[in-house]
């Protein structure tokens, strides 16, 4: 049997690193990493994840991002090319109104039959009838 796939955007992504009780939900970002690390889950990305998480790094702590993101490109997260996905993902931003970004996370949960997990409540109200996506706050290993 293999582990769940999870697909945690940006949004979850950079709760494993801004230490911050501004964080809402860190509890259960820190949650996925923990078993994902234990093996009880997959994580697959799409490949614009790194710059997605290198933005809000070198915005938000500028003295550290260099070294924070060296830690995030050394999880070696298995991910999806832009070949693969775009014309899928331009398919899910028309149905949701969605950004390419959320999009792209979002086909990668579908494709893998996995679940899109996003601290964004309003793409998940957006894309729910869609399916394989969850708000951070309601995420829970199955």
């Amino acid at each position: 049997m293999t582990e769940p796939v999870v697909v945690p955007d940006a949004s979850v992504l950079l709760k494993w690193s801004l230490d911050s009780t501004a964080e809402k939900d860190r509890d259960r970002a820190l949650e996925i990493r923990r078993l994902w690390i234990s093996g009880r889950l997959s994580i697959v990305l799409p490949f614009l994840w790194l710059y997605e998480v290198g933005n809000i790094l070198g915005m938000k702590q500028p003295d550290l991002a260099g070294e924070l993101l060296e830690i995030y490109i050394g999880y070696h997260f298995e991910e999806e090319s832009a070949a693969d996905l775009s014309g899928m993902v331009l398919d899910v931003m028309k149905t949701a109104g969605a950004t390419f970004y959320d999009a792209a996370y979002h086909c990668v949960a579908l494709k893998h039959r996995g679940t899109y997990v996003t601290a964004d409540e309003k793409y998940v109200h957006k894309a729910r009838a869609m399916g394989h996506v969850v708000a951070l706050k309601n995420w829970a290993l199955r």
